[in-house]
């Protein structure tokens, strides 16, 4: 099976350093030219969540039609684990259930699982320093000067 395959917009982006011939052909949405409006069933924290990220992946080029449903589904993760850690910090991480039992409060799972969602459907927008990295890909920026290459006998760059 391997590797699901990469559109071919997103290979663009990161640039080819395989120089393997591109499938011009495959379905390549167009990213969106307005920044789509906050859905209205999220709750303050989901819509700031969307407020934050949604510009940022439209000027990026990233944000096409059908990743709103991506963002959409990050936003409601960001609003649960929000929700879930005030629950902790207002109760606590242990709850005392109806049988006087100590258990784990509920809303650590929530936290858990919340976080899962958050860094996979981040990830796929590329909202997390490794997958923004390989949205960039090495193509285009120069590497930063290395002071060390005078020592080993290389150039620098005179400042």
């Amino acid at each position: 099976m391997g590797r699901p395959a990469k559109p071919t917009a997103l290979k663009m982006l990161q640039g080819n350093p395989g120089k393997r011939k591109l499938n011009k052909e495959g379905p390549a949405p167009d990213p969106l030219a307005e920044v789509p409006e906050v859905p209205g069933w999220l709750g303050e924290w989901g819509a700031e969540a969307w407020e934050m990220a949604a510009p940022w992946l439209t000027k990026a080029g990233i944000m096409t039609r059908t990743d709103t449903h991506n963002l959409a589904a990050f936003c409601a993760a960001y609003q649960r684990w929000r929700d879930a850690e005030a629950e902790v910090a207002t109760v606590g991480v242990t709850v005392t259930d109806k049988k006087g039992v100590l258990k784990k409060n509920p809303a650590c799972t929530v936290i858990n699982e919340s976080l899962r969602q958050m860094a996979t459907f981040g990830s796929a927008l590329g909202l997390d320093p490794a997958s923004r990295a390989r949205l960039t890909g090495g193509g285009g920026k120069e590497k930063p000067e290395n002071p060390f290459l005078l020592i080993k006998g290389g150039r620098a760059a005179a400042k």
